[in-house]
């Protein structure tokens, strides 16, 4: 499958997080922590929390085409497919942020494009997470943030309490230091509940040990039907152009009858078809396509920014259109740590890192985000599904006893040698001490 479809589902992930608004920046501030404050519930003006809602859901298609941008021009995945959640990514990094400080919090808010202002940030994703977990008679959307915690490691409680008040993260308990296998099957095991098991396995076999301390994720999980669904008798297996001298063949889904009315616009170079999902009064979700007229994706990705999205999408009017556009499925799978790192947030990664804001110390660190994500498109409508997990180790204890061990107890080498000089007087190895 060519990645123009890829790059539809991507926008198609950003436009459904609603309007982008102005600015990846705020007013630094801090909001007040309340422990007898229910989880998830914000007390601003509807005012205030449109705005909230703005900052946070623009923060998130700025780091969405970023990332895309950066996974794109990756040799590793060149003509490769793409798919992920940039809102799932965001959401278990903006729950680690809130635990940062120092260069590791100014390194990831700047390249999530958080808001700064906490009350903001807070009440922006609170209330987003909330109206996309609403729910709907006409399709299932859900988000579920968690925290999974080494049940004797002492995390500062006003940390728990953000992620939990602001974020729905509640807490687990778990025993990483002596059963890291079976804390990374309960996890999995979670991550596959809140996604109708469609995301499996997303922390792999090695990734959690007894140094972890901390494991954050976040599920999404969408399935909806078109408002203008496809017949199935009218799909046939045409011609897909993978690139220029080659192509395969791919079923084809067709819309072309006198009801095919979708909003769409083109340019000189693009043609923009918003497909839109059935919702009833609910929030409105939609797949955006952006077809390159002369097959040229490589132009269309570097020219991809918010401001050219929010254009485009004014710029759509309804009419019909023949709609000829192919299913799949994809599942594709990421360890992000060097891909944001490279973005500019590598001290989390690092021994450097300060996230004192989660235990009060300078001992724990980011050892790696996993990422995996799923899409099946049908004649029906669509499936997608998508988790984040950050995995948080302890770093080597600094300050302990430091003094060098030498045992041994396995085969070696040795010399004698004259001191001044350092002349090799003798030089031999021992494979077994009782041999000859």
């Amino acid at each position: 499958m060519d990645r123009n479809a890829i790059c539809l589902l991507l926008l198609a992930g950003i436009i459904a997080l609603g309007c982008i608004a102005a600015g990846c920046t705020g007013t630094e501030g801090t909001a007040p922590v309340n422990s007898t404050h229910p989880v998830g519930q914000v007390t601003a003006s509807p005012e205030v929390v449109a705005e909230s809602v703005a900052n946070v859901t623009d923060g998130n298609n700025r780091f969405a085409l970023d990332l895309y941008r950066q996974i794109s021009s990756d040799p590793a995945y060149a003509d490769r497919n793409i798919f992920f959640s940039p809102y799932s990514i965001s959401s278990a990094l903006a729950i680690t942020y809130e635990g940062a400080r120092g260069i590791t919090a100014d390194e990831i808010r700047s390249v999530l494009c958080l808001p700064i202002d906490d009350t903001v940030r807070r009440e922006g994703f609170a209330a987003l997470n909330a109206a996309l977990n609403r729910g709907s008679d006409n399709y299932t959307l859900r988000i579920a943030n968690a925290l999974w915690a080494e049940e004797t490691y002492p995390f500062l409680p006003g940390y728990i309490e953000v992620a939990e008040r602001w974020y729905g993260a509640n807490v687990t308990n778990l025993d990483f230091i002596s059963d890291p296998e079976g804390s990374r099957e309960t996890i999995n095991r979670h991550v596959e509940g809140e996604t109708e098991e469609r995301i499996r396995d997303l922390l792999p076999p090695g990734s959690i040990d007894s140094m972890t301390r901390l494991v954050i994720t976040n599920a999404i999980y969408f399935k909806g039907t078109w408002v203008r669904e496809f017949n199935p008798d009218e799909t046939v297996e045409e011609e897909f152009r993978v690139s220029p001298d080659r192509a395969v063949s791919v079923p084809m889904m067709r819309r072309t009858d006198e009801d095919a009315i979708y909003p769409y616009t083109e340019t000189d170079t693009l043609q923009v078809l918003e497909m839109p999902y059935a919702h009833g009064n609910e929030t409105g979700i939609s797949m955006i396509v952006l077809l390159p007229k002369d097959g040229n994706l490589t132009a269309l990705e570097g020219a991809l920014d918010a401001e050219t999205i929010e254009e485009l999408r004014d710029s759509l009017v309804e009419q019909r259109v023949r709609v000829v556009f192919p299913k799949f499925r994809l599942e594709t799978d990421y360890t992000l740590s060097q891909i944001l790192a490279d973005m500019g947030m590598p001290t989390v990664f690092s021994y450097d890192a300060d996230l004192s804001g989660m235990d009060g110390t300078d001992m724990l660190f980011v050892d790696e985000v996993y990422h995996k994500a799923f899409v099946d498109v049908n004649e029906e409508g669509a499936e997608a599904a998508a988790a984040t997990a950050v995995v948080v180790d302890l770093k080597g204890a600094p300050g302990g006893d430091t003094t060098p061990v030498f045992r041994a107890d396995h085969p070696f080498v040795f010399l004698i040698v004259e001191r001044d000089n350092g002349t090799i007087l003798f030089a031999g190895r021992v494979v077994n001490p009782e041999g000859r």
